[in-house]
């Protein structure tokens, strides 16, 4: 049967049926011809190996492991027969350290690209594109540096290495036109932009199959330049992956020599002209020899290493030292980037002597469980608190929808990232409300008709007074929150319990289970996440803690909610502290009650009587056998005026100490009726 290469997965593109040349021996062995049984390793490098994302980089680590001499390849010069330089201005020293470029001139770029490179660049994962552009490409697997070919007839004046410039556009290789400013480096001509610098080449200058003038180009971009422009293009590319990790600034000369050598092998034509190599250096990274103790690398790695093992190691690995009475002072190779402390140092002479060769022992240190404080209890146990009420834990992206900052959180100026997961998780979260809202809607889009979920976690707020820590970013605070959120019937349907939706108060009863003992106060607030009428304010010893209210109408009908759920959102500080258990008298009198209604304005809110009682509580000496106040009624209409309402209140009293007499117990509610009335005008209902 006839086939074509992609049928045969020899190719990933196919133009017909597979040919063979006119020499190929009828009756041998398809695999052995194509060299089919080959091995193909694939190594899976950690971010800081850089230095072995080529076949030298390979070469090298496999010459330390296993102690054979490496040979390392070595361009031969190539006449210079032009005496053209394109001009060359850096501008940005900070973004490029050396540009190194040539001129060729009398190519033939529709020359084919040899069998055998295109076999080693498809089983790489490369793509044959054209012979110019696969020569470039093989050079960097052999020797780690992505370089660009320009088509130089396409390039007016001279080049500028520099920042890019708000409202700048590049059309790019890929087809995609893209925004860039002055975060991201560009390579631009007299006219425009001609490449994203250390990422991808631009449409305008790209090498066809008409070309016949090239600009070979071979540069050290810094890695703080290059690391992040990428990814905020939404692409990757092999020329990003290896600079932003850094990629070996020493050899740029040989690299293009290299280059140019094959490229006159394939598409070399006797009119073919070379012009000298152009290096314009500006500014190198300055190596600094890093220290290295032998007695802190036999502690750190466990096995006794001597001086002479690491002088061996430091050997094979290619690494310049001096050694001073167990002290190594290495300086990293241009190729290396992952070489700046000790640590790294003692990395390399574990990984070389052998993690496998390191003996695993139990530890021997003493261990030690602290006690927790007593005052103090964990999130953990909160979770466990919360969920015990009916509340299931949700666990949310702290990344979120920038109209829910504006919309919960009346956040106008929130906290953007540069480079968001999704378009729609753009800006970091000031409240965890946002999030639980989403999440009842999830539920209700799928037929759950009552939903209870809360959430720990944190938010993110701007603080220019905050420093830089081990967990806190300078600028921004990150406290810890505790939300929770009552959607639908206040308990399952069952046939004991008439059915009724949640309201404000059946979350404040959990809210305070939560804090109980402490006794919280709540305070009528405006919230713009919350019903004006239905909202409260937290506060916990005289501090505002958090917020507790039923969702804004405004707020169910653009986020489709058939009806309002109530939530509250506390600080998690505040909720982890508690009061230390303490011995109180339990007596053995009897006790009263006392019941007090009073006719006040309707302005005038429970909590108020409260704080008057309270106040009227602490001036009587016998104030001490108020055991608890509760408000048990309110009542409007027929007696009272439009504008007042009744409350009532019954008083627990006791005395640890005698009998309560009649006397004592009028004096105390006098106090707080005359505390109430003096306060806010209030008066006995007859």
């Amino acid at each position: 049967m006839m086939c074509s290469a992609k049928e045969l997965k020899l190719s990933e593109e196919s133009s017909g049926l597979m040919e063979l040349p006119p020499n190929a021996p009828v009756g041998q062995n398809i695999r052995d011809y194509l060299a089919l049984n080959d091995l193909k390793f694939t190594i899976k490098l950690t971010p800081n190996k850089a230095d072995c994302l080529s076949v030298l980089g390979v070469a090298r680590e496999v010459s330390a492991l296993t102690g054979v001499p490496m040979h390392v390849p070595t361009a031969r010069e190539i006449a210079v027969t032009l005496d053209e330089v394109l001009p060359v201005t850096v501008s940005a020293p900070d973004l490029c350290g050396r540009f190194t470029g040539r001129v060729i001139r009398g190519l033939n770029a529709r020359a084919e690209t040899p069998a055998w490179m295109k076999q080693r660049l498809e089983r790489s994962g490369q793509r044959p594109v054209s012979a110019l552009v696969d020569i470039s490409n093989y050079v960097m697997l052999e020797l780690g540096r992505p370089s660009h070919v320009f088509d130089l007839d396409k390039i007016h004046g001279k080049i500028d290495v520099r920042w890019g410039r708000k409202g700048e556009t590049l059309k790019l290789l890929s087809g995609n036109t893209v925004d860039v400013d002055e975060w991201v480096g560009v390579i631009a001509d007299d006219r425009q932009l001609e490449s994203l610098a250390g990422i991808m080449g631009g449409d305008s200058t790209a090498v066809s199959l008409d070309t016949t003038n090239i600009y070979l180009e071979a540069a050290f971009w810094w890695p703080n330049a290059i690391q992040g422009r990428a990814r905020r293009f939404n692409f990757s590319t092999d020329a990003a992956h290896r600079f932003e990790r850094g990629v070996d600034f020493a050899t740029t000369v040989g690299h293009i020599e290299r280059i140019t050598g094959l490229i006159l092998e394939i598409c070399g034509t006797p009119d073919t002209k070379v012009g000298p190599v152009d290096d314009t250096v500006v500014n190198l990274p300055e190596r600094k020899p890093v220290t290295m103790r032998t007695a802190r690398a036999q502690k750190v790695i466990g096995v006794p290493v001597t001086d002479a093992m690491v002088a061996d190691i430091f050997n094979r690995l290619g690494l310049e030292f001096t050694q001073q009475d167990g002290v190594f002072s290495v300086t990293a190779p241009s190729y290396r980037f992952d070489i700046e402390i000790e640590e790294d140092l003692i990395e390399e002479v574990a990984r070389v002597y052998g993690f496998e060769n390191i003996p695993a022992h139990p530890p021997v240190a003493a261990s030690a469980m602290l006690a927790a404080p007593e005052d103090t209890r964990s999130l953990f146990a909160i979770r466990h608190q919360v969920a015990d009420l009916g509340y299931q834990e949700v666990v949310n992206m702290s990344f979120v929808e920038s109209a829910w900052e504006s919309d919960f959180s009346g956040n106008g100026d929130p906290i953007k990232l540069q480079n968001p997961i999704a378009s729609q998780m753009s800006v970091m979260r000031s409240s965890l409300i946002g999030s639980l809202v989403a999440n009842v809607r999830y539920n209700l889009n799928r037929k759950a008709g009552r939903v209870r979920a809360f959430e720990i976690g944190a938010i993110f707020k701007r603080n220019p007074a905050a420093a830089d820590g081990p967990l806190a970013v300078a600028g921004f605070d990150q406290p810890k929150r505790v939300a929770a959120i009552a959607y639908g019937p206040a308990v399952d349907e069952q046939w004991d319990v008439a059915t009724r939706a949640v309201d404000y108060f059946d979350v404040k009863a959990d809210l305070e289970a939560v804090f109980a003992p402490q006794t919280l106060r709540f305070e009528k607030t405006a919230h713009p996440a919350l019903h004006p009428g239905r909202s409260a304010s937290v506060w916990l010893d005289g501090k505002e803690i958090g917020f507790l209210g039923e969702l804004h109408p405004r707020w169910l009908q653009k986020y489709d909610l058939p009806q309002a759920p109530v939530l509250f959102e506390v600080d998690a500080v505040a909720l982890q502290q508690r009061q230390l258990p303490k011995y109180e008298e339990i007596s053995k009198f009897p006790g009263a009650t006392r019941d007090l209604a009073l006719v006040v304005k309707q302005s005038v809110s429970a909590q108020e009587l409260l704080d008057a009682f309270k106040a009227g509580i602490a001036a009587n000496p016998a104030g001490k056998i108020v055991q608890a106040i509760v408000l048990f009624d309110e009542y409007r209409g027929k007696g009272l005026e439009s504008d007042e309402k009744s409350l009532a209140f019954r008083f627990s009293l006791q005395d640890t100490q005698t009998t309560l007499q009649d006397d004592q117990v009028d004096a105390v509610m006098a106090a707080v009726q005359d505390a109430a009335r003096e306060k806010h005008h209030a008066k006995a209902r007859a």
